[in-house]
């Protein structure tokens, strides 16, 4: 992974993380120690799915960049789908508190993404490869005579 990617990861993971941890002392106060660890466990769902998300794309920009937007697609679908398998299993659980667990997990979703908006706007992303070959172009690029 290169550094501007870890860096960009890193730029997501951090508020994220916060933004779990001011949920986890929140959901505290109001809902006990479940609703902490409801929050805790959202937080750590956001972090792992998303994070995931973004290795795999990256390393799918770089491999094959035609597949890119069609993998994008495929693996925010994946990731809802997992997401449904988890509530799935959770449904009656009372381990948690449901209610912090769901609103820590969209939060902590919508931090990530403006996270992530916002580390795509300050990068500084070449659109087109430098020519790194000075001496393959032609003195006269115009039509001979």
């Amino acid at each position: 992974m290169r550094s501007d990617d870890v860096r960009s990861l890193l730029q997501c993971a951090v508020p994220t993380a916060v933004a779990g941890a001011l949920a986890a002392v929140i959901s505290a106060v109001v809902a006990g120690g479940k609703g902490a660890l409801g929050a805790v466990i959202a937080t750590l769902l956001v972090m792992l799915f998303m994070g995931i998300g973004f290795v795999v794309l990256q390393r799918t920009a770089k491999s094959l960049p035609h597949l890119f937007q069609a993998m994008g697609l495929m693996l925010y679908t994946a990731q809802i789908l997992l997401l449904f398998v988890f509530l799935a299993v959770f449904k009656n659980t009372t381990l948690f508190n449901p209610r912090a667990f769901a609103i820590t997990l969209v939060a902590t979703t919508l931090v990530w993404i403006g996270a992530q908006t916002r580390a795509h706007m300050k990068a500084k992303i070449l659109y087109v490869e430098p020519d790194s070959t000075k001496g393959d172009k032609p003195e006269n690029s115009g039509p001979k005579s």
